[in-house]
């Protein structure tokens, strides 16, 4: 006997609506006894829910309740026998409030607020922020060392030319600081590197100023002839770049004393030893140095400059000259009359010819003849006669093929 479903529905046709139905009656009561389950839990969650939102993982929205935060406590106020601290700007001490105060809070006094006065000082107004300054560049160790008590030179910024005119470490050197705090002025003011200003100093301070102090109360200033100028060579158009391009020479023309006197290196008047004393200072300093006798653009000044060569290779040209005589040499006198004649020696006969010897020719035997002949004429000439001179002859040319 075959009992299955689908032929069950064929014999008996209210079977099926009736198994149907009763499905139906089964569910709902499910539903309904998990509702009833739910129930308790969605009312303590405040929120109205239906039967099937958990059954079908239906999960309703949920308002957040606003959270209060509690606000920071505010500091005690600041007593008033403290010392008085300092002030730092309002921007940034003035706390931004954006909540209210809980009643806690509202009971403590108000701090008093950044800009306001505490009892026993006065009202300050509010500095304005600076803006940041740029770090400042490291200085070098020539830089450091020459200070306000070697020389007045103030640094000034770096110079980048065409074709490497110019330099780094630049000072304007204005003025030189003797030990005894005395200045002495460098007329006027020379351009040069640290290192070239620093051994220009050093000269003055420790050979040139003892040397005038013996001469006229001491050194006053110190003439510049040139320092920094971009050329070349002697100024001459498109030679090689002189060290003064470079910021690394100075020309001296002369020095000035306390008493008004300048001493001129050049000139040929002033004390010999002197300048001598000076040529051996600064080639023993400059690794050039550069006077008369050099060339004749040097005439009238010295050169120094600090050039680094192979070897540690120095030029030293300088002619010192002896000083011009300050009266110049006169003639020698006329010979007195009274003065005895002067010794004349005898001439030798060795320069006439022996008319005896056998090699003797016959024209030096006629030329031998010819002054005895001469003296034997005029001997017995008259007196009123005239002298006969011989006629020339005439000589005919010869021609000649080349």
């Amino acid at each position: 006997m075959n009992c299955s479903a689908e032929k069950a529905s064929r014999k008996w046709p209210d079977g099926a609506f009736r198994r149907a139905a009763a499905a139906m009656v089964t569910a709902a009561a499910a539903l309904l006894w998990l509702g009833m389950q739910a129930g308790p839990a969605q009312a303590a969650r405040g929120t109205p829910g239906f039967p099937w939102d958990d059954l079908f993982g239906v999960r309703p929205h949920r308002v957040h309740k606003a959270v209060r935060r509690s606000a920071v406590p505010l500091p005690k106020p600041r007593p008033a026998e403290a010392p008085p601290a300092t002030e730092a700007p309002a921007a940034a001490d003035a706390p931004a409030a954006t909540e209210p105060a809980p009643p806690a809070a509202a009971a403590q006094p108000p701090a008093a607020p950044a800009g306001a006065a505490r009892p026993g000082e006065t009202a300050k107004p509010a500095e304005a922020a600076k803006p940041a300054e740029p770090p400042r560049p490291q200085l070098s160790a020539c830089r450091q060392a020459l200070t306000e008590e070697i020389a007045i030179a103030p640094s000034i910024p770096d110079i980048h030319g065409a074709g490497g005119c110019g330099g780094e470490d630049l000072v304007r050197l204005e003025a030189i600081v003797l030990p005894d705090k005395r200045k002495v002025a460098v007329k006027p003011a020379a351009i040069l590197r640290c290192k070239m200003a620093s051994a220009v100093a050093d000269w003055v301070r420790s050979d040139i100023a003892p040397l005038a102090q013996s001469l006229g109360g001491g050194i006053s200033n110190l003439d510049n002839f040139d320092s920094f100028e971009c050329r070349g060579r002697n100024r001459v158009v498109g030679a090689q770049l002189s060290e003064h391009g470079r910021a690394n020479a100075l020309d001296v023309r002369a020095f000035g004393l306390v008493n008004g006197k300048s001493i001129s290196l050049t000139d040929r008047s002033a004390p010999r030893d002197l300048r001598e004393t000076v040529l051996h200072s600064v080639c023993a300093r400059f690794s050039t140095v550069l006077g008369p006798g050099s060339d004749w653009y040097h005439e009238d000044h010295i050169h120094l400059d600090l050039t680094e060569r192979r070897n540690n290779y120095r030029i030293c040209q300088w002619n010192v000259y002896d000083q011009l005589p300050r009266v110049a040499p006169l003639l020698p006198a006329e010979r007195p009359e009274a003065a005895p004649p002067r010794e004349v020696a005898a001439k030798s006969d060795a320069s006439k010819p022996d008319p005896s010897r056998p090699d003797a020719s016959e024209a030096d035997r006629g030329k031998a003849d010819e002054p005895d002949a001469a003296k034997s004429d005029d001997a017995t000439a008259p007196e009123g006669a005239a002298e006969t001179k011989p006629q020339p002859t005439k000589k005919r040319r010869q021609s000649r093929r080349f």
